[in-house]
Order: C-alpha cells, then sequence, then structure tokens
C-alpha cells in the first residue's frame, strides 16, 4: 500500500493509525521536507511526535521492518527552515526558503537538524527494536546528484530525479547488507 500524501506527510496521528491497521511485509516512511517546507513544527515537537506515531506503527506491528527515510539532499532547505514559498521572480515557479537560519538555534528545523534527529532516534530505538533501519534519503539523491540533475524548481524531483531515487532505494534497501533483500 502506498499513503504518498503529496505535501501532506506531516506525522499526523490518524496516518500512524491507518499504517498499524493494515497487514505489512515491510513498512518505509520517509520523513522531513514537508515538516520544514511548512514550517510545521519546532525541535522540541519534532522528537515527541516522531516516538508518538513510531509507538502506534508498534502498536500493530512489533517486529514488521521498520524502514525511516530521511529527506533527499535538498539545497533551499538544508540549512534554512521553512517555510518555503513560490518564487516567480524568473517567470517560472519555482520555490524558495523564507526562513531564517538565526531561527534554527530556537528551534526552527532545516534538513540537516531533522536528520540528525531521525538518525538518533533510530538509534535510540535499536536498543530494543533490532527490526528499525534509517536511511540518509543523500543516499539516494545527495549534492553531488543535485549539481548534475537539480531539482526544476528547488523542491521537487522531476521524473528523472525520481527514477534515480527509485533505483538507488531498491537496489540499497533491497540489496546488499540490508535485511530486507
Amino acid at each position: 500500500m502506498n499513503l504518498g500524501l503529496g505535501g501532506s506527510a506531516l506525522l499526523d496521528p490518524f496516518i500512524a493509525r491507518v499504517i498499524r491497521d493494515q497487514p505489512a511485509d515491510l513498512i518505509s516512511l520517509k520523513l522531513g521536507i514537508n515538516i520544514v517546507s511548512m514550517d510545521l513544527m519546532r525541535l522540541r515537537a519534532l522528537g515527541p511526535a516522531v516516538h508518538g506515531f513510531l509507538d502506534t506503527i508498534r502498536d500493530g506491528h512489533p517486529t514488521t521492518p521498520l524502514l525511516i527515510v530521511s529527506s533527499i539532499f535538498c539545497p533551499i532547505h538544508e540549512q534554512t527552515p521553512g517555510p518555503c514559498a513560490p518564487d516567480f521572480s524568473d517567470g517560472q515557479l519555482k520555490f524558495r526558503a523564507t526562513g531564517d537560519e538565526r531561527d534554527v538555534a530556537r528551534g526552527a528545523l532545516p534538513l540537516t537538524v531533522i536528520r540528525s534527529l531521525l538518525c538518533a532516534i533510530v538509534a535510540q530505538r535499536r536498543e530494543r527494536d533490532p527490526n528499525i533501519h534509517y536511511l540518509d534519503g543523500r543516499n539516494l539523491y545527495g549534492e553531488q546528484d543535485h549539481e548534475l540533475q537539480p531539482l526544476p524548481d528547488r523542491l521537487h524531483p522531476d521524473s528523472a530525479i525520481h527514477r534515480l531515487i527509485g533505483e538507488r532505494f531498491a537496489a540499497t534497501v533491497f540489496g546488499g547488507d540490508w535485511p530486507f533483500g
């Protein structure tokens, strides 16, 4: 089942309940960019929100392999928090970050902070849950990829980038040393 939420992956509890209540052999969650681009929450709230979301899923899937995937590389939000806004300055729809990097010290969330937090949460939970895993989304589309194939609107991948991400996800998660292969 694909619950792709098109800009609305915001750790809503009802989504965790839907995932909890569906049969699953593997669960993968991609978390981060929507929280940043909407400037939805601060660091203080994000950790408990992620834990609560995962706790709800684990209520129904206590041992199902669970993969947390952080955001792909997105230059406008790597260091700058949201929200993002449309930018028509060059006559085309593009996006720009409107947050202020100085607000990170007060808990605003750029992607670098979210990735670090997700990695730490998974590491902490792995002490009791050997079936939870973390994948840094920059392994699917990173800074070097962006130099060759930039995000056309500065925020969203196009079809070629989606294909690249999908191929790398499949090769990484279902091959090699990962427990899903």
